[in-house]
């Protein structure tokens, strides 16, 4: 299976199956000197396993991070980072029954198709298990960041169509249907100029990244879909200067012009679909081609959007860490600055 890794220079790779012995991230082109130890990671990780209030999965995974390599007396050594996350609660046999079933949303017959073979425990590589890894590697991306003052900050906006400040999980009725909702991710700190014009534009990079996240069906930056609404007088962000800096009146552009960080608060909205895994009859074939009705069974989110607010911020994280070290070559400046400096 290709597309396992993302990034030019900060490389992440993950790996590992819901249902195998573990998951797990390779860091890639991480610097040296970065303080890193098992413990940094528990907050992240936390965020992400289930707990929230009510909508997710009783699945008990401790998620601990065991960091194998790359790390020498709390620092990070230059070389790649393994981490390693165990799976423990383990129910392979929830899923039996739907061995041979193609379930409504899910990609088990894509995966069959492509592969003439799926991994019916869970979903295997396409369950949403796999976003711990992303996490886990976000965590490094981030400490990074914050070496350079970059924060990257991400929110609930609403579930199943109801505002988020308004206790959503209450407001939802435990009826056996799942929902979706709207994630929006802020990162602010981010100096102009990082970013490539044409293919690699930074917000076409922020878009995949968060899209390559299974339950993400759409990504918009800035004023995203509005803009179409909108005149040109409305959707330009007017320039004004201030004690020798250029800022802007508004922020339509979401921090992004023309592929290229504008200095602005770069913000990220996504659209989370409702976890198709749901104990509801639902018409679908199996293998053999015969029409039949399946209830999925197991233990499964009845919305994956909290959970998924850590992921999206590892992917924004991953990808602007990335970005940055590769822009820090764009100027001859920049390089004969880094080449005669004493080592």
């Amino acid at each position: 299976m290709s597309g396992s890794v993302t990034g030019t220079i900060f490389k992440v790779s993950t790996w590992g199956e819901s249902h195998g012995a573990a998951v797990g991230a390779v860091v890639d082109g991480c610097p040296s000197g970065i303080p890193l130890s098992e413990g940094d990671f528990v907050p992240d990780m936390a965020r992400r396993r289930p707990g929230g209030g009510g909508l997710s999965t009783s699945r008990a995974e401790e998620d601990a991070v065991e960091i194998l390599s790359g790390v020498f007396e709390g620092v990070t050594t230059g070389t790649p980072v393994s981490l390693l996350i165990r799976n423990a609660d383990r129910r392979s046999g929830d899923y039996s029954e739907i061995a041979d079933v193609y379930r409504p949303g899910h990609a088990d017959y894509a995966y069959d198709k492509k592969y003439g073979f799926r991994d019916w425990r869970g979903g295997g590589r396409s369950s949403g298990r796999e976003t711990a890894a992303r996490v886990a590697a976000g965590v490094i991306a981030k400490k990074i960041l914050c070496e350079l003052g970059i924060n990257v900050t991400a929110r609930v906006v609403s579930i199943g169509g109801i505002n988020a400040d308004g206790g959503t999980a209450t407001q939802l009725p435990d009826d056996g249907d799942s929902y979706g909702g709207l994630i929006e991710c802020v990162i602010s700190g981010v100096r102009a100029g990082f970013g490539e014009p044409v293919f690699d534009k930074l917000d076409a990079l922020l878009a995949k990244a968060v899209m390559s996240v299974g339950a993400v069906k759409g990504v918009e930056i800035g004023a995203g879909f509005k803009a179409a609404e909108m005149k040109g007088s409305e959707n330009n962000d007017g320039f004004y200067s201030e004690n020798g800096k250029i800022l802007k009146y508004t922020n339509n552009s979401g921090g992004i012009l023309g592929g290229i960080s504008d200095g602005s608060d770069i913000i990220i909205r996504c659209a989370v679909k409702p976890t198709p895994s749901i104990p509801l009859p639902q018409r679908t074939v199996g293998r053999d081609g015969n029409e039949r009705v399946v209830e999925v069974k197991g233990r499964h989110d009845r919305s994956i959007v909290p959970r998924a607010v850590a992921v999206v911020e590892a992917m924004a994280a991953i990808t602007l860490a990335d970005r940055i070290m590769a822009g820090m070559a764009s100027r001859i400046e920049s390089i004969k600055k880094f080449y005669f400096t004493e080592m």
